[in-house]
């Protein structure tokens, strides 16, 4: 289960700027740009791709917690609380996210899907 209202409040963000796709993963949604995942919604929370070399700036921003599937932080990427979210914050979140995933090779479209509009 996700968050359908903030799952827009992303399309919002992403839509006018960014080709993307969405995939269900991690019991969540995932935003994906060039078959990469830039970020995700879990539940109610924003999970958030900034590559390692952000990570630990990302971190220390308010709101802010890595992710631990595992019992294991997974390094370069991070959960987003709701308080975290708010303003202008989203936007920065997904842009930070968006940045590291057009950074990387495209991969091929596999299982993933267009968002359908």
């Amino acid at each position: 289960m996700f968050d359908e209202d903030l799952a827009e409040r992303v399309r919002m963000e992403l839509a006018p700027t960014t080709l993307f796709t969405e995939r269900k993963m991690f019991g969540g949604l995932a935003f994906m740009i060039g078959g990469n995942m830039a970020c995700g919604i879990v539940g109610d929370e924003l999970m958030v791709r900034t590559g390692p070399e952000r990570y630990p700036e990302a971190l220390t921003r308010p709101h802010a917690r890595p992710v631990d599937f595992t019992g294991r932080p997974m390094t370069g990427m991070l959960f987003v609380g709701t308080a975290g979210l708010e303003g202008g914050n989203l936007g920065e979140w997904i842009a930070i996210g968006a940045g590291y995933a057009r950074g990387l090779p495209a991969k091929g479209s596999g299982s993933v899907r267009p968002r359908k509009r």
